[in-house]
């Protein structure tokens, strides 16, 4: 069904994620530390990575830091640290998802599939749909002001420059801009960007959100289409 990269030292976790995720249809390549991780992460992107945080040679958070200059690639994070500051900074760095260890495989195997739908990657199915006909294609993309979104392609546009995004950013994205003017409440944009079994906390949204606005203002410097109500939530102001 899709191509994963899984990259941690712990032969043992290797080998059963592995086994676990081949045994639902997935094709697997694995890699002992975070150097030849990244490489092949560059050289032959699959649909999802699974990021070790403590590994030789570069460590998983390092490995996403770089990737994150040029790629949305889906990442989940795995640790074995129970410290709350690492899951902030895997998601301010742009994981979409992070699970410590130990954990059962059965809830990696869902965690990885409610990454996969959010990135568009249910298998035959949803390749097919997203093949359909350009008239499809093009009634679902949205257009607001200079911003157009494109989920068929996971395209984002501003003033018709490419913005590239994460995939649990481009659904944050596309919640606020469905519905310009209307305030979208941080629990509201949990729903819209994460599956059911994913609880992420207040923080993490506006850690997204922060890093939206840094990758439009890199574009535009003048960028401010998201508006932050304080103690409420987030709304898209059209321009």
């Amino acid at each position: 069904m899709a191509k994963i990269t899984l990259v941690d030292d712990d032969e043992n976790i290797v080998t059963s994620v592995s086994l676990a995720l081949e045994s639902h249809g997935h094709e697997v390549k694995a890699y002992f530390d975070g150097a030849a991780g990244l490489a092949a992460l560059e050289n032959e992107p699959p649909d999802l990575a699974i990021l070790d945080v403590k590994m030789p040679r570069m460590d998983g958070m390092e490995v996403l830091r770089r990737l994150r200059r040029t790629s949305d690639l889906p990442v989940i994070i795995l640790t074995s640290k129970d410290e709350e500051i690492d899951e902030i900074l895997g998601f301010n760095l742009g994981a979409d998802d992070y699970m410590h260890k130990p954990f059962s495989q059965r809830l990696l195997i869902e965690r990885v599939k409610a990454v996969l739908r959010r990135a568009g990657i249910e298998g035959e199915d949803t390749a097919a749909a997203a093949a359909g006909g350009g008239a499809e294609a093009a009634a679902r993309a949205l257009k607001r002001g200079k911003l157009t979104l494109d989920p068929a392609r996971h395209d984002c546009l501003w003033d018709g420059k490419p913005v590239k995004l994460t995939v649990t950013e481009f659904l944050l994205l596309q919640s606020l801009a469905q519905r310009p003017g209307f305030v979208k409440s941080r629990d509201n944009l949990m729903d819209a960007a994460y599956d059911d079994q994913v609880y992420v906390d207040d923080r993490t949204i506006d850690s997204h959100i922060k890093r939206m606005r840094k990758k439009f203002r890199e574009v535009d410097p003048e960028f401010d289409a998201i508006e932050t109500l304080y103690g409420v939530g987030y709304r898209y102001r059209e321009a």
